[in-house]
This record gives structure tokens, C-alpha cells and sequence, in this order.
């Protein structure tokens, strides 16, 4: 059999998933899970459907094998699923995590691995969605030892998530729980996670946190940098997708203050704001690494605004920047 390209896999999901909408009336992405748990058990689970459809769906799977494939393969393979499907309505928290951000996360998490000689990964995605960011990471330490955990209120992106990890052969543990709320894992070394922003509906959890509003609602997004920073071990390594507006928004001096007591930051690397919707929803990735014994201390913060990734000269002028940056750590 031929090596399973991404356009391949994208064509399997997608016609699998549409045949399951169809005949048993659910949402795109409610289907893509069904198919998804079909794949990972090599057998067609929907009792309900007809003997040609379960025909169809066979040859289908069996037209596409998963077994050898790479892990970078399918992660593309289903996020191209998974877009197709979060077009059609989708709220804004939904959204993923662009890929060459993801990338970029991960890029970085190695080099930390590296300068800290971390033997063993412990990570925690505190919002996963459909893992597509937290997948990301994994697939770039590959061959590494690390333990993975995912947090997601959301029913359907936790099911997603999970079929996303499984058909990369990645061993993550799911809690389908909100963040905000105790997390009854061990602390890890590493969080990665792209903070959803708004307001956070469960006032009476919020009363716990430093981070809370004085009156009224407190934001989502800095509650999760709070409890991100009690799941971490000591000079244990945070990366967050910030709101650009994190430092200027109410409470913004709250959370500096807070930052800089618990932990070091180190970078701020602003996106391009052509990875968004529209300039209110830009992002950048914040650094930061929480006080301990082994807490490194920068010579100076690494403040970056990346070009365009189509922009080939400038993005590798901009990493030899980075790497030149890292030199300082080691």
C-alpha cells in the first residue's frame, strides 16, 4: 500500500463523515468523532446504520491504513477535517490554534527541553479543544519521554480531542472538565495552551483565584494564567496565546504583578495579525517561567513581532534572532 498522504486521510474523514451526517442526521463534527472512533477500532461502531452503508464505510477505511503512517501526516490529515467542519457556525472559542503558530510553540518547547535537560515532559493543555496545538507539540518531541494531559469543558471539542490524539498514536489523558475548577493531576513542568478570552460564568469558582474581578464577571483568561501557574512545578515552563490586549485590559496590572511575583518572564512574541479574523482577536505568545531553584534569569526579555510566515527570508532571519536569544540561556 502506498504511503497515506494528508490529502488522502482528508478525503477518507470527509466522505465517511458526510455518508454518517447524512444517515444518522448529526452535525459535521459530531460525525468526524463517530468516523474518528471507527478508524481507531478498525470497525464500523454505529449499529443503526444499513448493511451498505457499513459496506461503504469498510472500504472506505480500508482504502486509507494508518499503521506506519507519520504522526504529522495525520494531525493535517484531521485538521482539514476538522476546519471544513468549524466553518459552519462555529463559536469563536472554537477556533483553532493556527498551524505554523502551533509549530512555533512547539519549536520552542523543545529548546527548553534542551537548556533545562528535562529527562522526562510532563504537559498540560489547561484548554486542549481539539488538541490540534497540544498534538503539535507532541509530534516534535517525538522519541521523548512525556506524559500529556488535556483539560476541555466542552463535550464535543473533548471528543475530538480524543480521536485527534488516538489516530496520532498519542497518549494523552482527557479530563472533561473545566480549568478553572480543581485539577486532580499531578503539577507538570510544562503547560502550552491558547487562552480563550471572555468572561468566566462561574463567579463562585472565581472567589479562589488573586485573579479575580473586584465586582462583577472575571476574565477566563486570567484565571487560567493563575491556576497555570499553581499546576507548575517549580522553574517549570509556561507558553501561553495571549490577547494582545492582556496587558492593557482591566486587571491588567493584577496580572503583571502576579507574573512577576510567581514566575520570570521571558519572551513576548507577537503574531501577525493576518492569522486572525480581525486585529482585535491577535495574539502573542507570552514565556514565562515559574520561580524555583532552577529558574533561569534572562540578561534581557526576548520582545519579537514575527513578519508573515509566507514571508521566508524574514521568518528565518527572525528565528536566527531567537536562536541567537537562546544562546544566552545555555
Amino acid at each position: 500500500m502506498t504511503e497515506l498522504t494528508v490529502e488522502n486521510l482528508y478525503n477518507v474523514l470527509d466522505e465517511s463523515t458526510l455518508v454518517i451526517q447524512n444517515k444518522l442526521e448529526m452535525s459535521y463534527l459530531e460525525a468526524l468523532v463517530e468516523t474518528g472512533l471507527n478508524i481507531f477500532e478498525n470497525k464500523v461502531l454505529q449499529e443503526e446504520l444499513d448493511t451498505d452503508t457499513v459496506v461503504r464505510l469498510k472500504a472506505l477505511y480500508d482504502s486509507c491504513d494508518l499503521d506506519g503512517a507519520k504522526k504529522e501526516t495525520v494531525r493535517k490529515g484531521i485538521q482539514l477535517a476538522l476546519l471544513k467542519g468549524m466553518k459552519k457556525g462555529i463559536q469563536p472559542h472554537h477556533a483553532m490554534t493556527p498551524d505554523s503558530v502551533a509549530h512555533l510553540i512547539g519549536y520552542l518547547v523543545k529548546k527548553y527541553k534542551d537548556v533545562l535537560n528535562i529527562e522526562e515532559m510532563k504537559i498540560l493543555d489547561p484548554a486542549v479543544g481539539t488538541g490540534n496545538l497540544l498534538t503539535s507539540v507532541l509530534n516534535q518531541l517525538e522519541g521523548e519521554k512525556v506524559e500529556a494531559f488535556g483539560a476541555e469543558p466542552d463535550d464535543l471539542l473533548l471528543h475530538l480531542g480524543f480521536v485527534n490524539a488516538n489516530l496520532q498514536k498519542h497518549q494523552v489523558e482527557f479530563l472533561h472538565q473545566d480549568s478553572v475548577k480543581p485539577l486532580y493531576i499531578p503539577q507538570v513542568n510544562t503547560i502550552v495552551t491558547d487562552l480563550p478570552v471572555g468572561y468566566y460564568p462561574h463567579e463562585e469558582a472565581a472567589t479562589k483565584y488573586e485573579l479575580k474581578a473586584e465586582e462583577g464577571m472575571s476574565y477566563v483568561h486570567h484565571l487560567l494564567i493563575e491556576q497555570s501557574l499553581n499546576m507548575t512545578e517549580e522553574s517549570g515552563m509556561l507558553f501561553f496565546m495571549i490577547p494582545n490586549f492582556l496587558f492593557g485590559d482591566d486587571g491588567a496590572k493584577q496580572v503583571r504583578s502576579l507574573l512577576n511575583d510567581r514566575s520570570v518572564i521571558h519572551g513576548i512574541i507577537q503574531l501577525p495579525t493576518s492569522l486572525f479574523a480581525n486585529e482585535s482577536q491577535a495574539k502573542s505568545i507570552l514565556v514565562t517561567q515559574k520561580k524555583g531553584e532552577h529558574t533561569l534569569k534572562p540578561k534581557q526579555v526576548m520582545m519579537a513581532k514575527l513578519p508573515s510566515f509566507s514571508n521566508r527570508e524574514a521568518m528565518l532571519n527572525m528565528m536566527q534572532q531567537i536562536n541567537g536569544w537562546f544562546s544566552q540561556l545555555s
